[in-house]
């Protein structure tokens, strides 16, 4: 039994990390799914994989910071599948890591054009296709450093902390649409993303367990477990959550 079969799923940031995961637990469940991202073999590949699950998939290279190429995006996805179901938006970037005042502003533009208005952006026309249908449900790849201040992340900390306020304010303003809207905030999690944060700090796999009540980083499969069930009609009553997924680190 497949719960999404005959669905449709986006997943921006596709073709890697949670990207690439939530990718494939989408197509295990039986959604056909959208590969979005900038690199073309990154997103090929995880359609291949897509296919040897026995999965039907479709790359769209797309960059989520400019507004031509997402709504080239949403049309492209119309075109082959006619509708969209769910959406996972999980592209993103780390960004410098530095104090405040020793970030450029070349450094700022960059983070907030993929991390937050990539986010809008993606939002904004998915929500409009959603509303045409009648319902749809997004969920939006947020951070732990959303929640708070974090030491030399500051412009990648209030770029996360702005898709948890985008999140919750289109989720008030789309459920009466029969749009859900919610949020994931993982902790650290092994993805290339981390292995840049372990070159840039000089931290190793090791420290950062440490500080971990469940000792150990997570793994791309427990953010995309969380998104397919914010997506599934078992979360039919859940909407403007911001879901912790961190193994513990928030709680203290």
């Amino acid at each position: 039994m497949k719960p999404f079969a005959g669905k449709v799923a986006m997943v921006t940031g596709g073709g890697s990390g949670i990207g690439r995961a939530t990718s494939l637990a989408f197509a295990k469940k039986g959604a056909k799914v959208v590969v979005v991202g900038r690199t073309k073999e990154n997103i090929e590949e995880t359609q291949e994989m897509i296919r040897g699950l026995g999965g039907e998939s479709l790359a769209v290279q797309a960059d989520v910071s400019q507004d031509k190429q997402v709504r080239k995006m949403i049309q492209t996805t119309m075109d082959r599948f006619g509708r969209l179901d769910f959406a996972c938006n999980a592209a993103g970037t780390g960004g410098k890591l530095a104090p405040l005042a020793d970030i450029t502003e070349e450094d700022f533009d960059l983070t907030m054009a993929i991390n937050l208005k990539g986010i809008w952006l993606c939002m904004k026309h998915q929500i409009c296709q959603m509303l045409k249908q009648g319902s749809g449900t997004i969920v939006n790849i947020s951070s732990i450093n959303g929640l708070d201040g974090h030491p030399n992340a500051s412009v990648y900390s209030a770029s996360k902390s702005g898709v948890i306020s985008l999140t919750k304010s289109a989720a008030l303003e789309y459920a009466q649409s029969n749009i859900r809207i919610n949020a994931i905030c993982p902790g650290a999690i092994r993805t290339p993303m981390l292995e840049q944060v372990f070159k840039q700090t000089g931290f190793t796999p090791s420290q950062y367990e440490s500080k971990i009540p469940l000792h150990r980083i997570g793994d791309p499969d427990d953010i995309a477990r969380s998104v397919t069930w914010l997506c599934s009609d078992e979360a039919g009553y859940v909407t403007g959550h911001i879901l912790i997924v961190d193994g513990g680190v928030s709680a203290g």
